[in-house]
């Protein structure tokens, strides 16, 4: 099967790529310096219209695929926005995804479209710092009173925060030991971020500082009925709905951050000279970059077959998990090998693949780690017994 792109799937390719060049690696170091959450690049992105390149037409979406939002990330990261900048505009392309399947036509007329245009920031609150990936076991607790829900409880590795207005929050309506299964008993609600019911702290990390990482303590933060997303006791099914897409946009955006880093590494082995000669004639420079540029053009291959199977409505569990972990391990290869690449000056900001480096590690162990898509590969696809 072919996955050659359309004509018109190369215009949004190289309609990002252009944008994307209004904000480019001085930026991104000037945001990784000081920490400002990147908000012009968001709203250029908005003004072009692919904020909602993969919602709805009739909310001020573009109505297109997961193939297409896949493109628009992978642009933004190669262009050397990296995590940064694909993390900025995240929610905004494919966080609502539970609105748009799950939502009345109330809901998405009245939460769509502000997301779509900027007017809305929105952040996503699921884990917590005593479940891990055990998503079942949340224990953020929503009560029903009267016609809306009083919740109490805490978030972790909640990004976007400090800017957001809204959250999309999962939270547990009924005890575990009321429930025939775990999974059962959590709702979704999309929500406003009442800050004189949340506190927020933001968490110091390692890489991609201008998009804030927080945790987010719940203390009586009040929802309107109308603000639950689809039945109640389900949201955590409809959170399952959007897992594949999400580890194919990863993996789409980290294939870009390693062929970015893929592409300042070969250019400074070209340019250096050593001993009178370019460093890159050597075969120990030029094979790890060579064996990076084959394994990410593999990675890019498996994702954009899973995007070709969630757009056709196709099962797209076991390419999108595979594309996910060959581009977590191929970007990680290609960001380390670029930074031997560059030698000294590897660990130096100004030549920007120590910042690549940094930012491609949050996506190879989140929001899932390759040790669990190998357990799913085995369990799902090999047929071998669970093993945790």
């Amino acid at each position: 099967m072919s996955i050659d792109f359309t004509p018109e799937q190369i215009q949004i390719r190289d309609a990002v790529t252009r944008l994307c060049a209004d904000f480019g690696d001085e930026y991104w170091l000037a945001r990784d310096e000081d920490g400002v959450f990147p908000e012009d690049f968001c709203q250029a992105i908005a003004d072009a219209g692919f904020m909602g390149i993969a919602m709805p037409e009739e909310y001020g979406g573009s109505g297109l695929g997961i193939t297409e939002a896949a493109i628009m990330m992978q642009a933004i990261s190669q262009s050397g926005a990296g995590n940064g900048g694909v993390s900025s505009v995240s929610l905004g392309i494919f966080g609502l995804n539970p609105v748009v399947r799950y939502g009345t036509h109330e809901q998405k007329a009245r939460m769509l479209p502000p997301i779509i245009s900027r007017q809305h920031r929105a952040c996503f609150g699921v884990t917590e710092p005593n479940t891990g990936l055990d998503t079942t076991r949340l224990r953020t607790k929503a009560v029903k009173q009267g016609d809306r829900y009083i919740v109490h409880g805490q978030k972790t590795w909640t990004s976007t925060a400090q800017v957001a207005d809204k959250i999309l929050l999962i939270a547990r309506t009924k005890d575990i030991g009321e429930t025939e299964r775990p999974m059962d008993g959590l709702s979704l609600f999309y929500t406003d971020l009442d800050r004189s019911k949340c506190e927020i702290r933001r968490i110091p990390k390692m890489g991609r500082k201008a998009v804030d990482s927080n945790q987010v303590f719940i203390d009586g933060l009040e929802i309107p009925e109308e603000d639950r997303i689809g039945e109640e006791g389900k949201g955590f099914r409809y959170l399952l709905h959007g897992i594949n897409p999400e580890r194919i946009l990863i993996a789409a955006g980290l294939v870009g951050l390693g062929r970015v880093a893929l592409e300042k590494a070969t250019t400074y082995a070209r340019e250096r000279i050593v001993f009178d000669r370019p460093i890159g004639m050597n075969q120990g420079i030029q094979h790890p970059l060579a064996a990076s540029w084959a394994e990410l053009e593999a990675a890019n291959l498996m994702a954009f077959r899973a995007a070709q199977l969630y757009d056709r409505g196709e099962d797209a569990g076991a390419m999108a998990n595979a594309a996910k972990y060959l581009a977590g391990e191929a970007g990680f290869k290609a960001c380390t090998t670029a930074i031997t690449t560059h030698g000294g000056m590897g660990y130096a900001k100004e030549y920007h693949v120590e910042r690549y480096f940094r930012e491609c590690l949050i996506h190879r162990i989140a929001p899932i780690t390759p040790h669990l898509i190998l357990c799913y590969i085995a369990e799902r696809v090999l047929g071998l017994p669970k093993s945790y």
